[in-house]
């Protein structure tokens, strides 16, 4: 017996009602699959085992039809029947789930849903999801298998005019090209679906900013001036739901509404096919731009700690969907074997590519094993500094710790490093933040821990103020008076507490509290529940430098107000820690 819960969305819902019922039957079946098949496939069984598939709309009816065979034909373990439960349900949300059985943390993905269940098997999107989960911190979460069963290539989507006029199908694009259109006097309306929560907008970030970062050497002003005009171009039309980007897409031939509305996209090739198959008045070309991004790979995860008998079955049935029969199933849903290929059915696009396009990988693995984690994390978290608006007061220690020299920074001081990774920060900011800037240390400012150099204000008319005060931070020969100036910058930014935006506090420092005569740590934290607010919440983000620093002294503070404690012993990775924090601030309250 084969169950399907839930709603298609997105993907799915583009697709015609009949979508499920143009599967075709399973004809073939591997000679390497067969036994196994045979194994756990019986003429007669009781009981019923229940395993539970959550798969992507756009590949659960092809998931369905094989497992739905598959059982007709007697599936079982031992003399116990099997039940496969097949769930369509979004990856993101998916994501959110595990993310949260884990302890991970996830940039922009959001809490899960308070009734979602962690299924036995997850066929999401791209191998992307279980690369992030491994990242940000889910370090027991090891799935079994993770091989590919389907491909759908990532494009960039166009109104047939605008690809038209730029040369389409016959020339050959590059995301460079992309680039250049995107950052023109005259620019393309590009937009993405929000690539936290999307791998065919994660794929395409990740094109972009590459061809980006080519345009001067690695980390130059050049190429993040590039980078950041790049991502703040298509954040003009990102949005969180791929229905909604699409509907930005010209519903007219009119030159005006072609002009107008949306130009390019990064989205599979399944998105933009059942696209067209609405009929829609004006259909989408899909360009496959050089280099070919990472594909979506669909992996078959058997999630950690179900059952022997579960898993079984769960081997079992991943053989089932690599026949060839499955094959026929993907190409009635618009999908491509894992090596690139197409059955008979399928109907190519335009300008496809055949087989592979040239990202061909080896049948059974997923596309996504060659990319870097940590270059995801940092896509992700530069499209989060980039795109989300605050408000927030950075404060810098200028103990005479401080003036310690970093050997792998070239023998810069910890303050040299510190206000660099800062001021490259305050790049990423555009006018719609608003920014302050304090320095702290023991009797600064008097008998005072901490001097105001700029006061918080928006970005618009207090950039080159803050730049000019960043240029003034030098150490001191004071002590770290860390506890009175958190104190105090927990007030000051909860005074003119901002609507709509996340308001913060990011704290550098290299030390401990050393100030004895401010408040203890004990008195710090009481203040804090005492001042805090949940309706007005004040993030707190410590970053700490060097070997001196506790984190649990740090924690214990962001314990209490929210954020997150950072520590490095290489202060030249502050940058990246940096994006991190703010990449990993919660939605602003409505």
């Amino acid at each position: 017996m084969v169950t399907v819960s839930g709603r298609h969305r997105m993907r799915s819902n583009l697709r015609g009602v009949g979508a499920a019922a143009a599967a075709t039957a399973l004809v073939a079946v591997v000679a390497g699959t067969w036994f196994g098949y045979q194994q756990l496939a019986g003429p007669s069984c009781s009981g019923q085992i229940q395993l539970s598939v959550a798969a992507t709309p756009e590949i659960a009816p092809a998931v369905q039809g094989a497992a739905d065979q598959w059982v007709k034909d007697g599936a079982a373990v031992g003399d116990t029947c099997i039940a496969v439960n097949v769930t369509p349900a979004e990856s993101v949300e998916v994501a959110a789930t595990v993310a949260s059985k884990h302890g991970a943390t996830l940039a922009g993905v959001g809490q899960a849903s308070g009734t979602a269940v962690t299924p036995d098997v997850w066929v999401p999107d791209s191998s992307t999801w279980l690369l992030r989960l491994k990242a940000g911190g889910a370090t027991a979460f090891a799935p079994a298998n993770g091989a590919s069963i389907a491909r759908s290539p990532v494009v960039v989507a166009m109104p047939e005019p605008v690809a038209t006029r730029l040369g389409w199908p016959d020339k050959k694009f590059t995301w460079a090209d992309l680039l250049a259109q995107v950052n023109s006097s005259k620019p393309l309306h590009a937009g993405i679906v929000e690539p936290t929560q999307d791998a065919a907008g994660l794929s395409g970030l990740l094109a972009l900013t590459a061809a980006a970062n080519s345009t001067g050497a690695a980390g130059s002003p050049q190429a993040r001036e590039a980078t950041i005009g790049a991502l703040r171009a298509v954040a003009t039309n990102s949005s969180r739901l791929r229905q909604d980007l699409l509907a930005r897409f010209p519903r007219s031939s009119e030159p005006t509404a072609v002009a107008n509305g949306l130009g390019a996209a990064a989205l599979s090739e399944e998105d933009v096919m059942a696209y067209n198959a609405t009929k829609p008045p004006i259909p989408l070309a899909a360009l496959y731009l050089d280099p070919p991004p990472a594909p979506l790979d669909y992996p078959f995860a058997v999630l950690p700690g179900i059952e022997p008998a579960k898993a079984s079955a769960a081997k079992v049935l991943f053989e089932v969907l690599t026949t060839r029969g499955f094959k026929s199933r993907l190409a009635a849903q618009s999908l491509r074997a894992p090596d690139g290929n197409w059955s008979e059915g399928f109907k190519a696009l335009p300008g496809a590519p055949s087989p592979a396009g040239g990202s061909t990988a080896p049948a059974g693995q997923g596309a996504a094993g060659g990319l870097d984690p940590t270059a995801i994390q940092k896509a992700t978290s530069t499209w989060s500094a980039v795109t989300l608006s605050g408000r927030m007061l950075c404060v810098i220690d200028v103990s005479g710790s401080m003036k310690q020299k970093v050997e792998t920074a070239g023998g810069a001081t910890r303050e040299q490093v510190t206000v660099a990774a800062a001021t490259q920060g305050l790049n990423l900011f555009d006018d719609s933040w608003s920014i302050g800037l304090w320095t702290f240390s023991t009797k600064l400012n008097g008998s005072q821990d901490y001097r105001e150099v700029v006061p918080i204000r928006p970005l618009s008319s207090n950039r080159g103020a803050i730049q000019r005060g960043l240029a003034t931070v030098k150490p001191s020969n004071g002590d770290t008076g860390l506890y009175d100036t958190l104190l105090a910058a927990y007030k000051t930014v909860q005074q003119d507490w901002e609507p709509g935006k996340v308001n913060s506090i990011v704290l550098f420092t290299d030390g401990k509290n050393e100030d004895d005569d401010g408040i203890s740590q004990k008195a710090l934290l009481a203040q804090l529940r005492k001042l805090r607010d949940a309706e007005q919440p004040v993030q707190v983000i410590i970053i700490g430098i060097g070997s001196d620093v506790s984190k649990a002294e740090l924690k214990s503070i962001t314990d209490v107000t929210g954020g997150g404690a950072f520590v490095t012993a290489d202060p030249t990775k502050i940058g990246e820690i940096f994006l991190q924090a703010i990449a990993l601030r919660p939605p602003a309250p409505r």
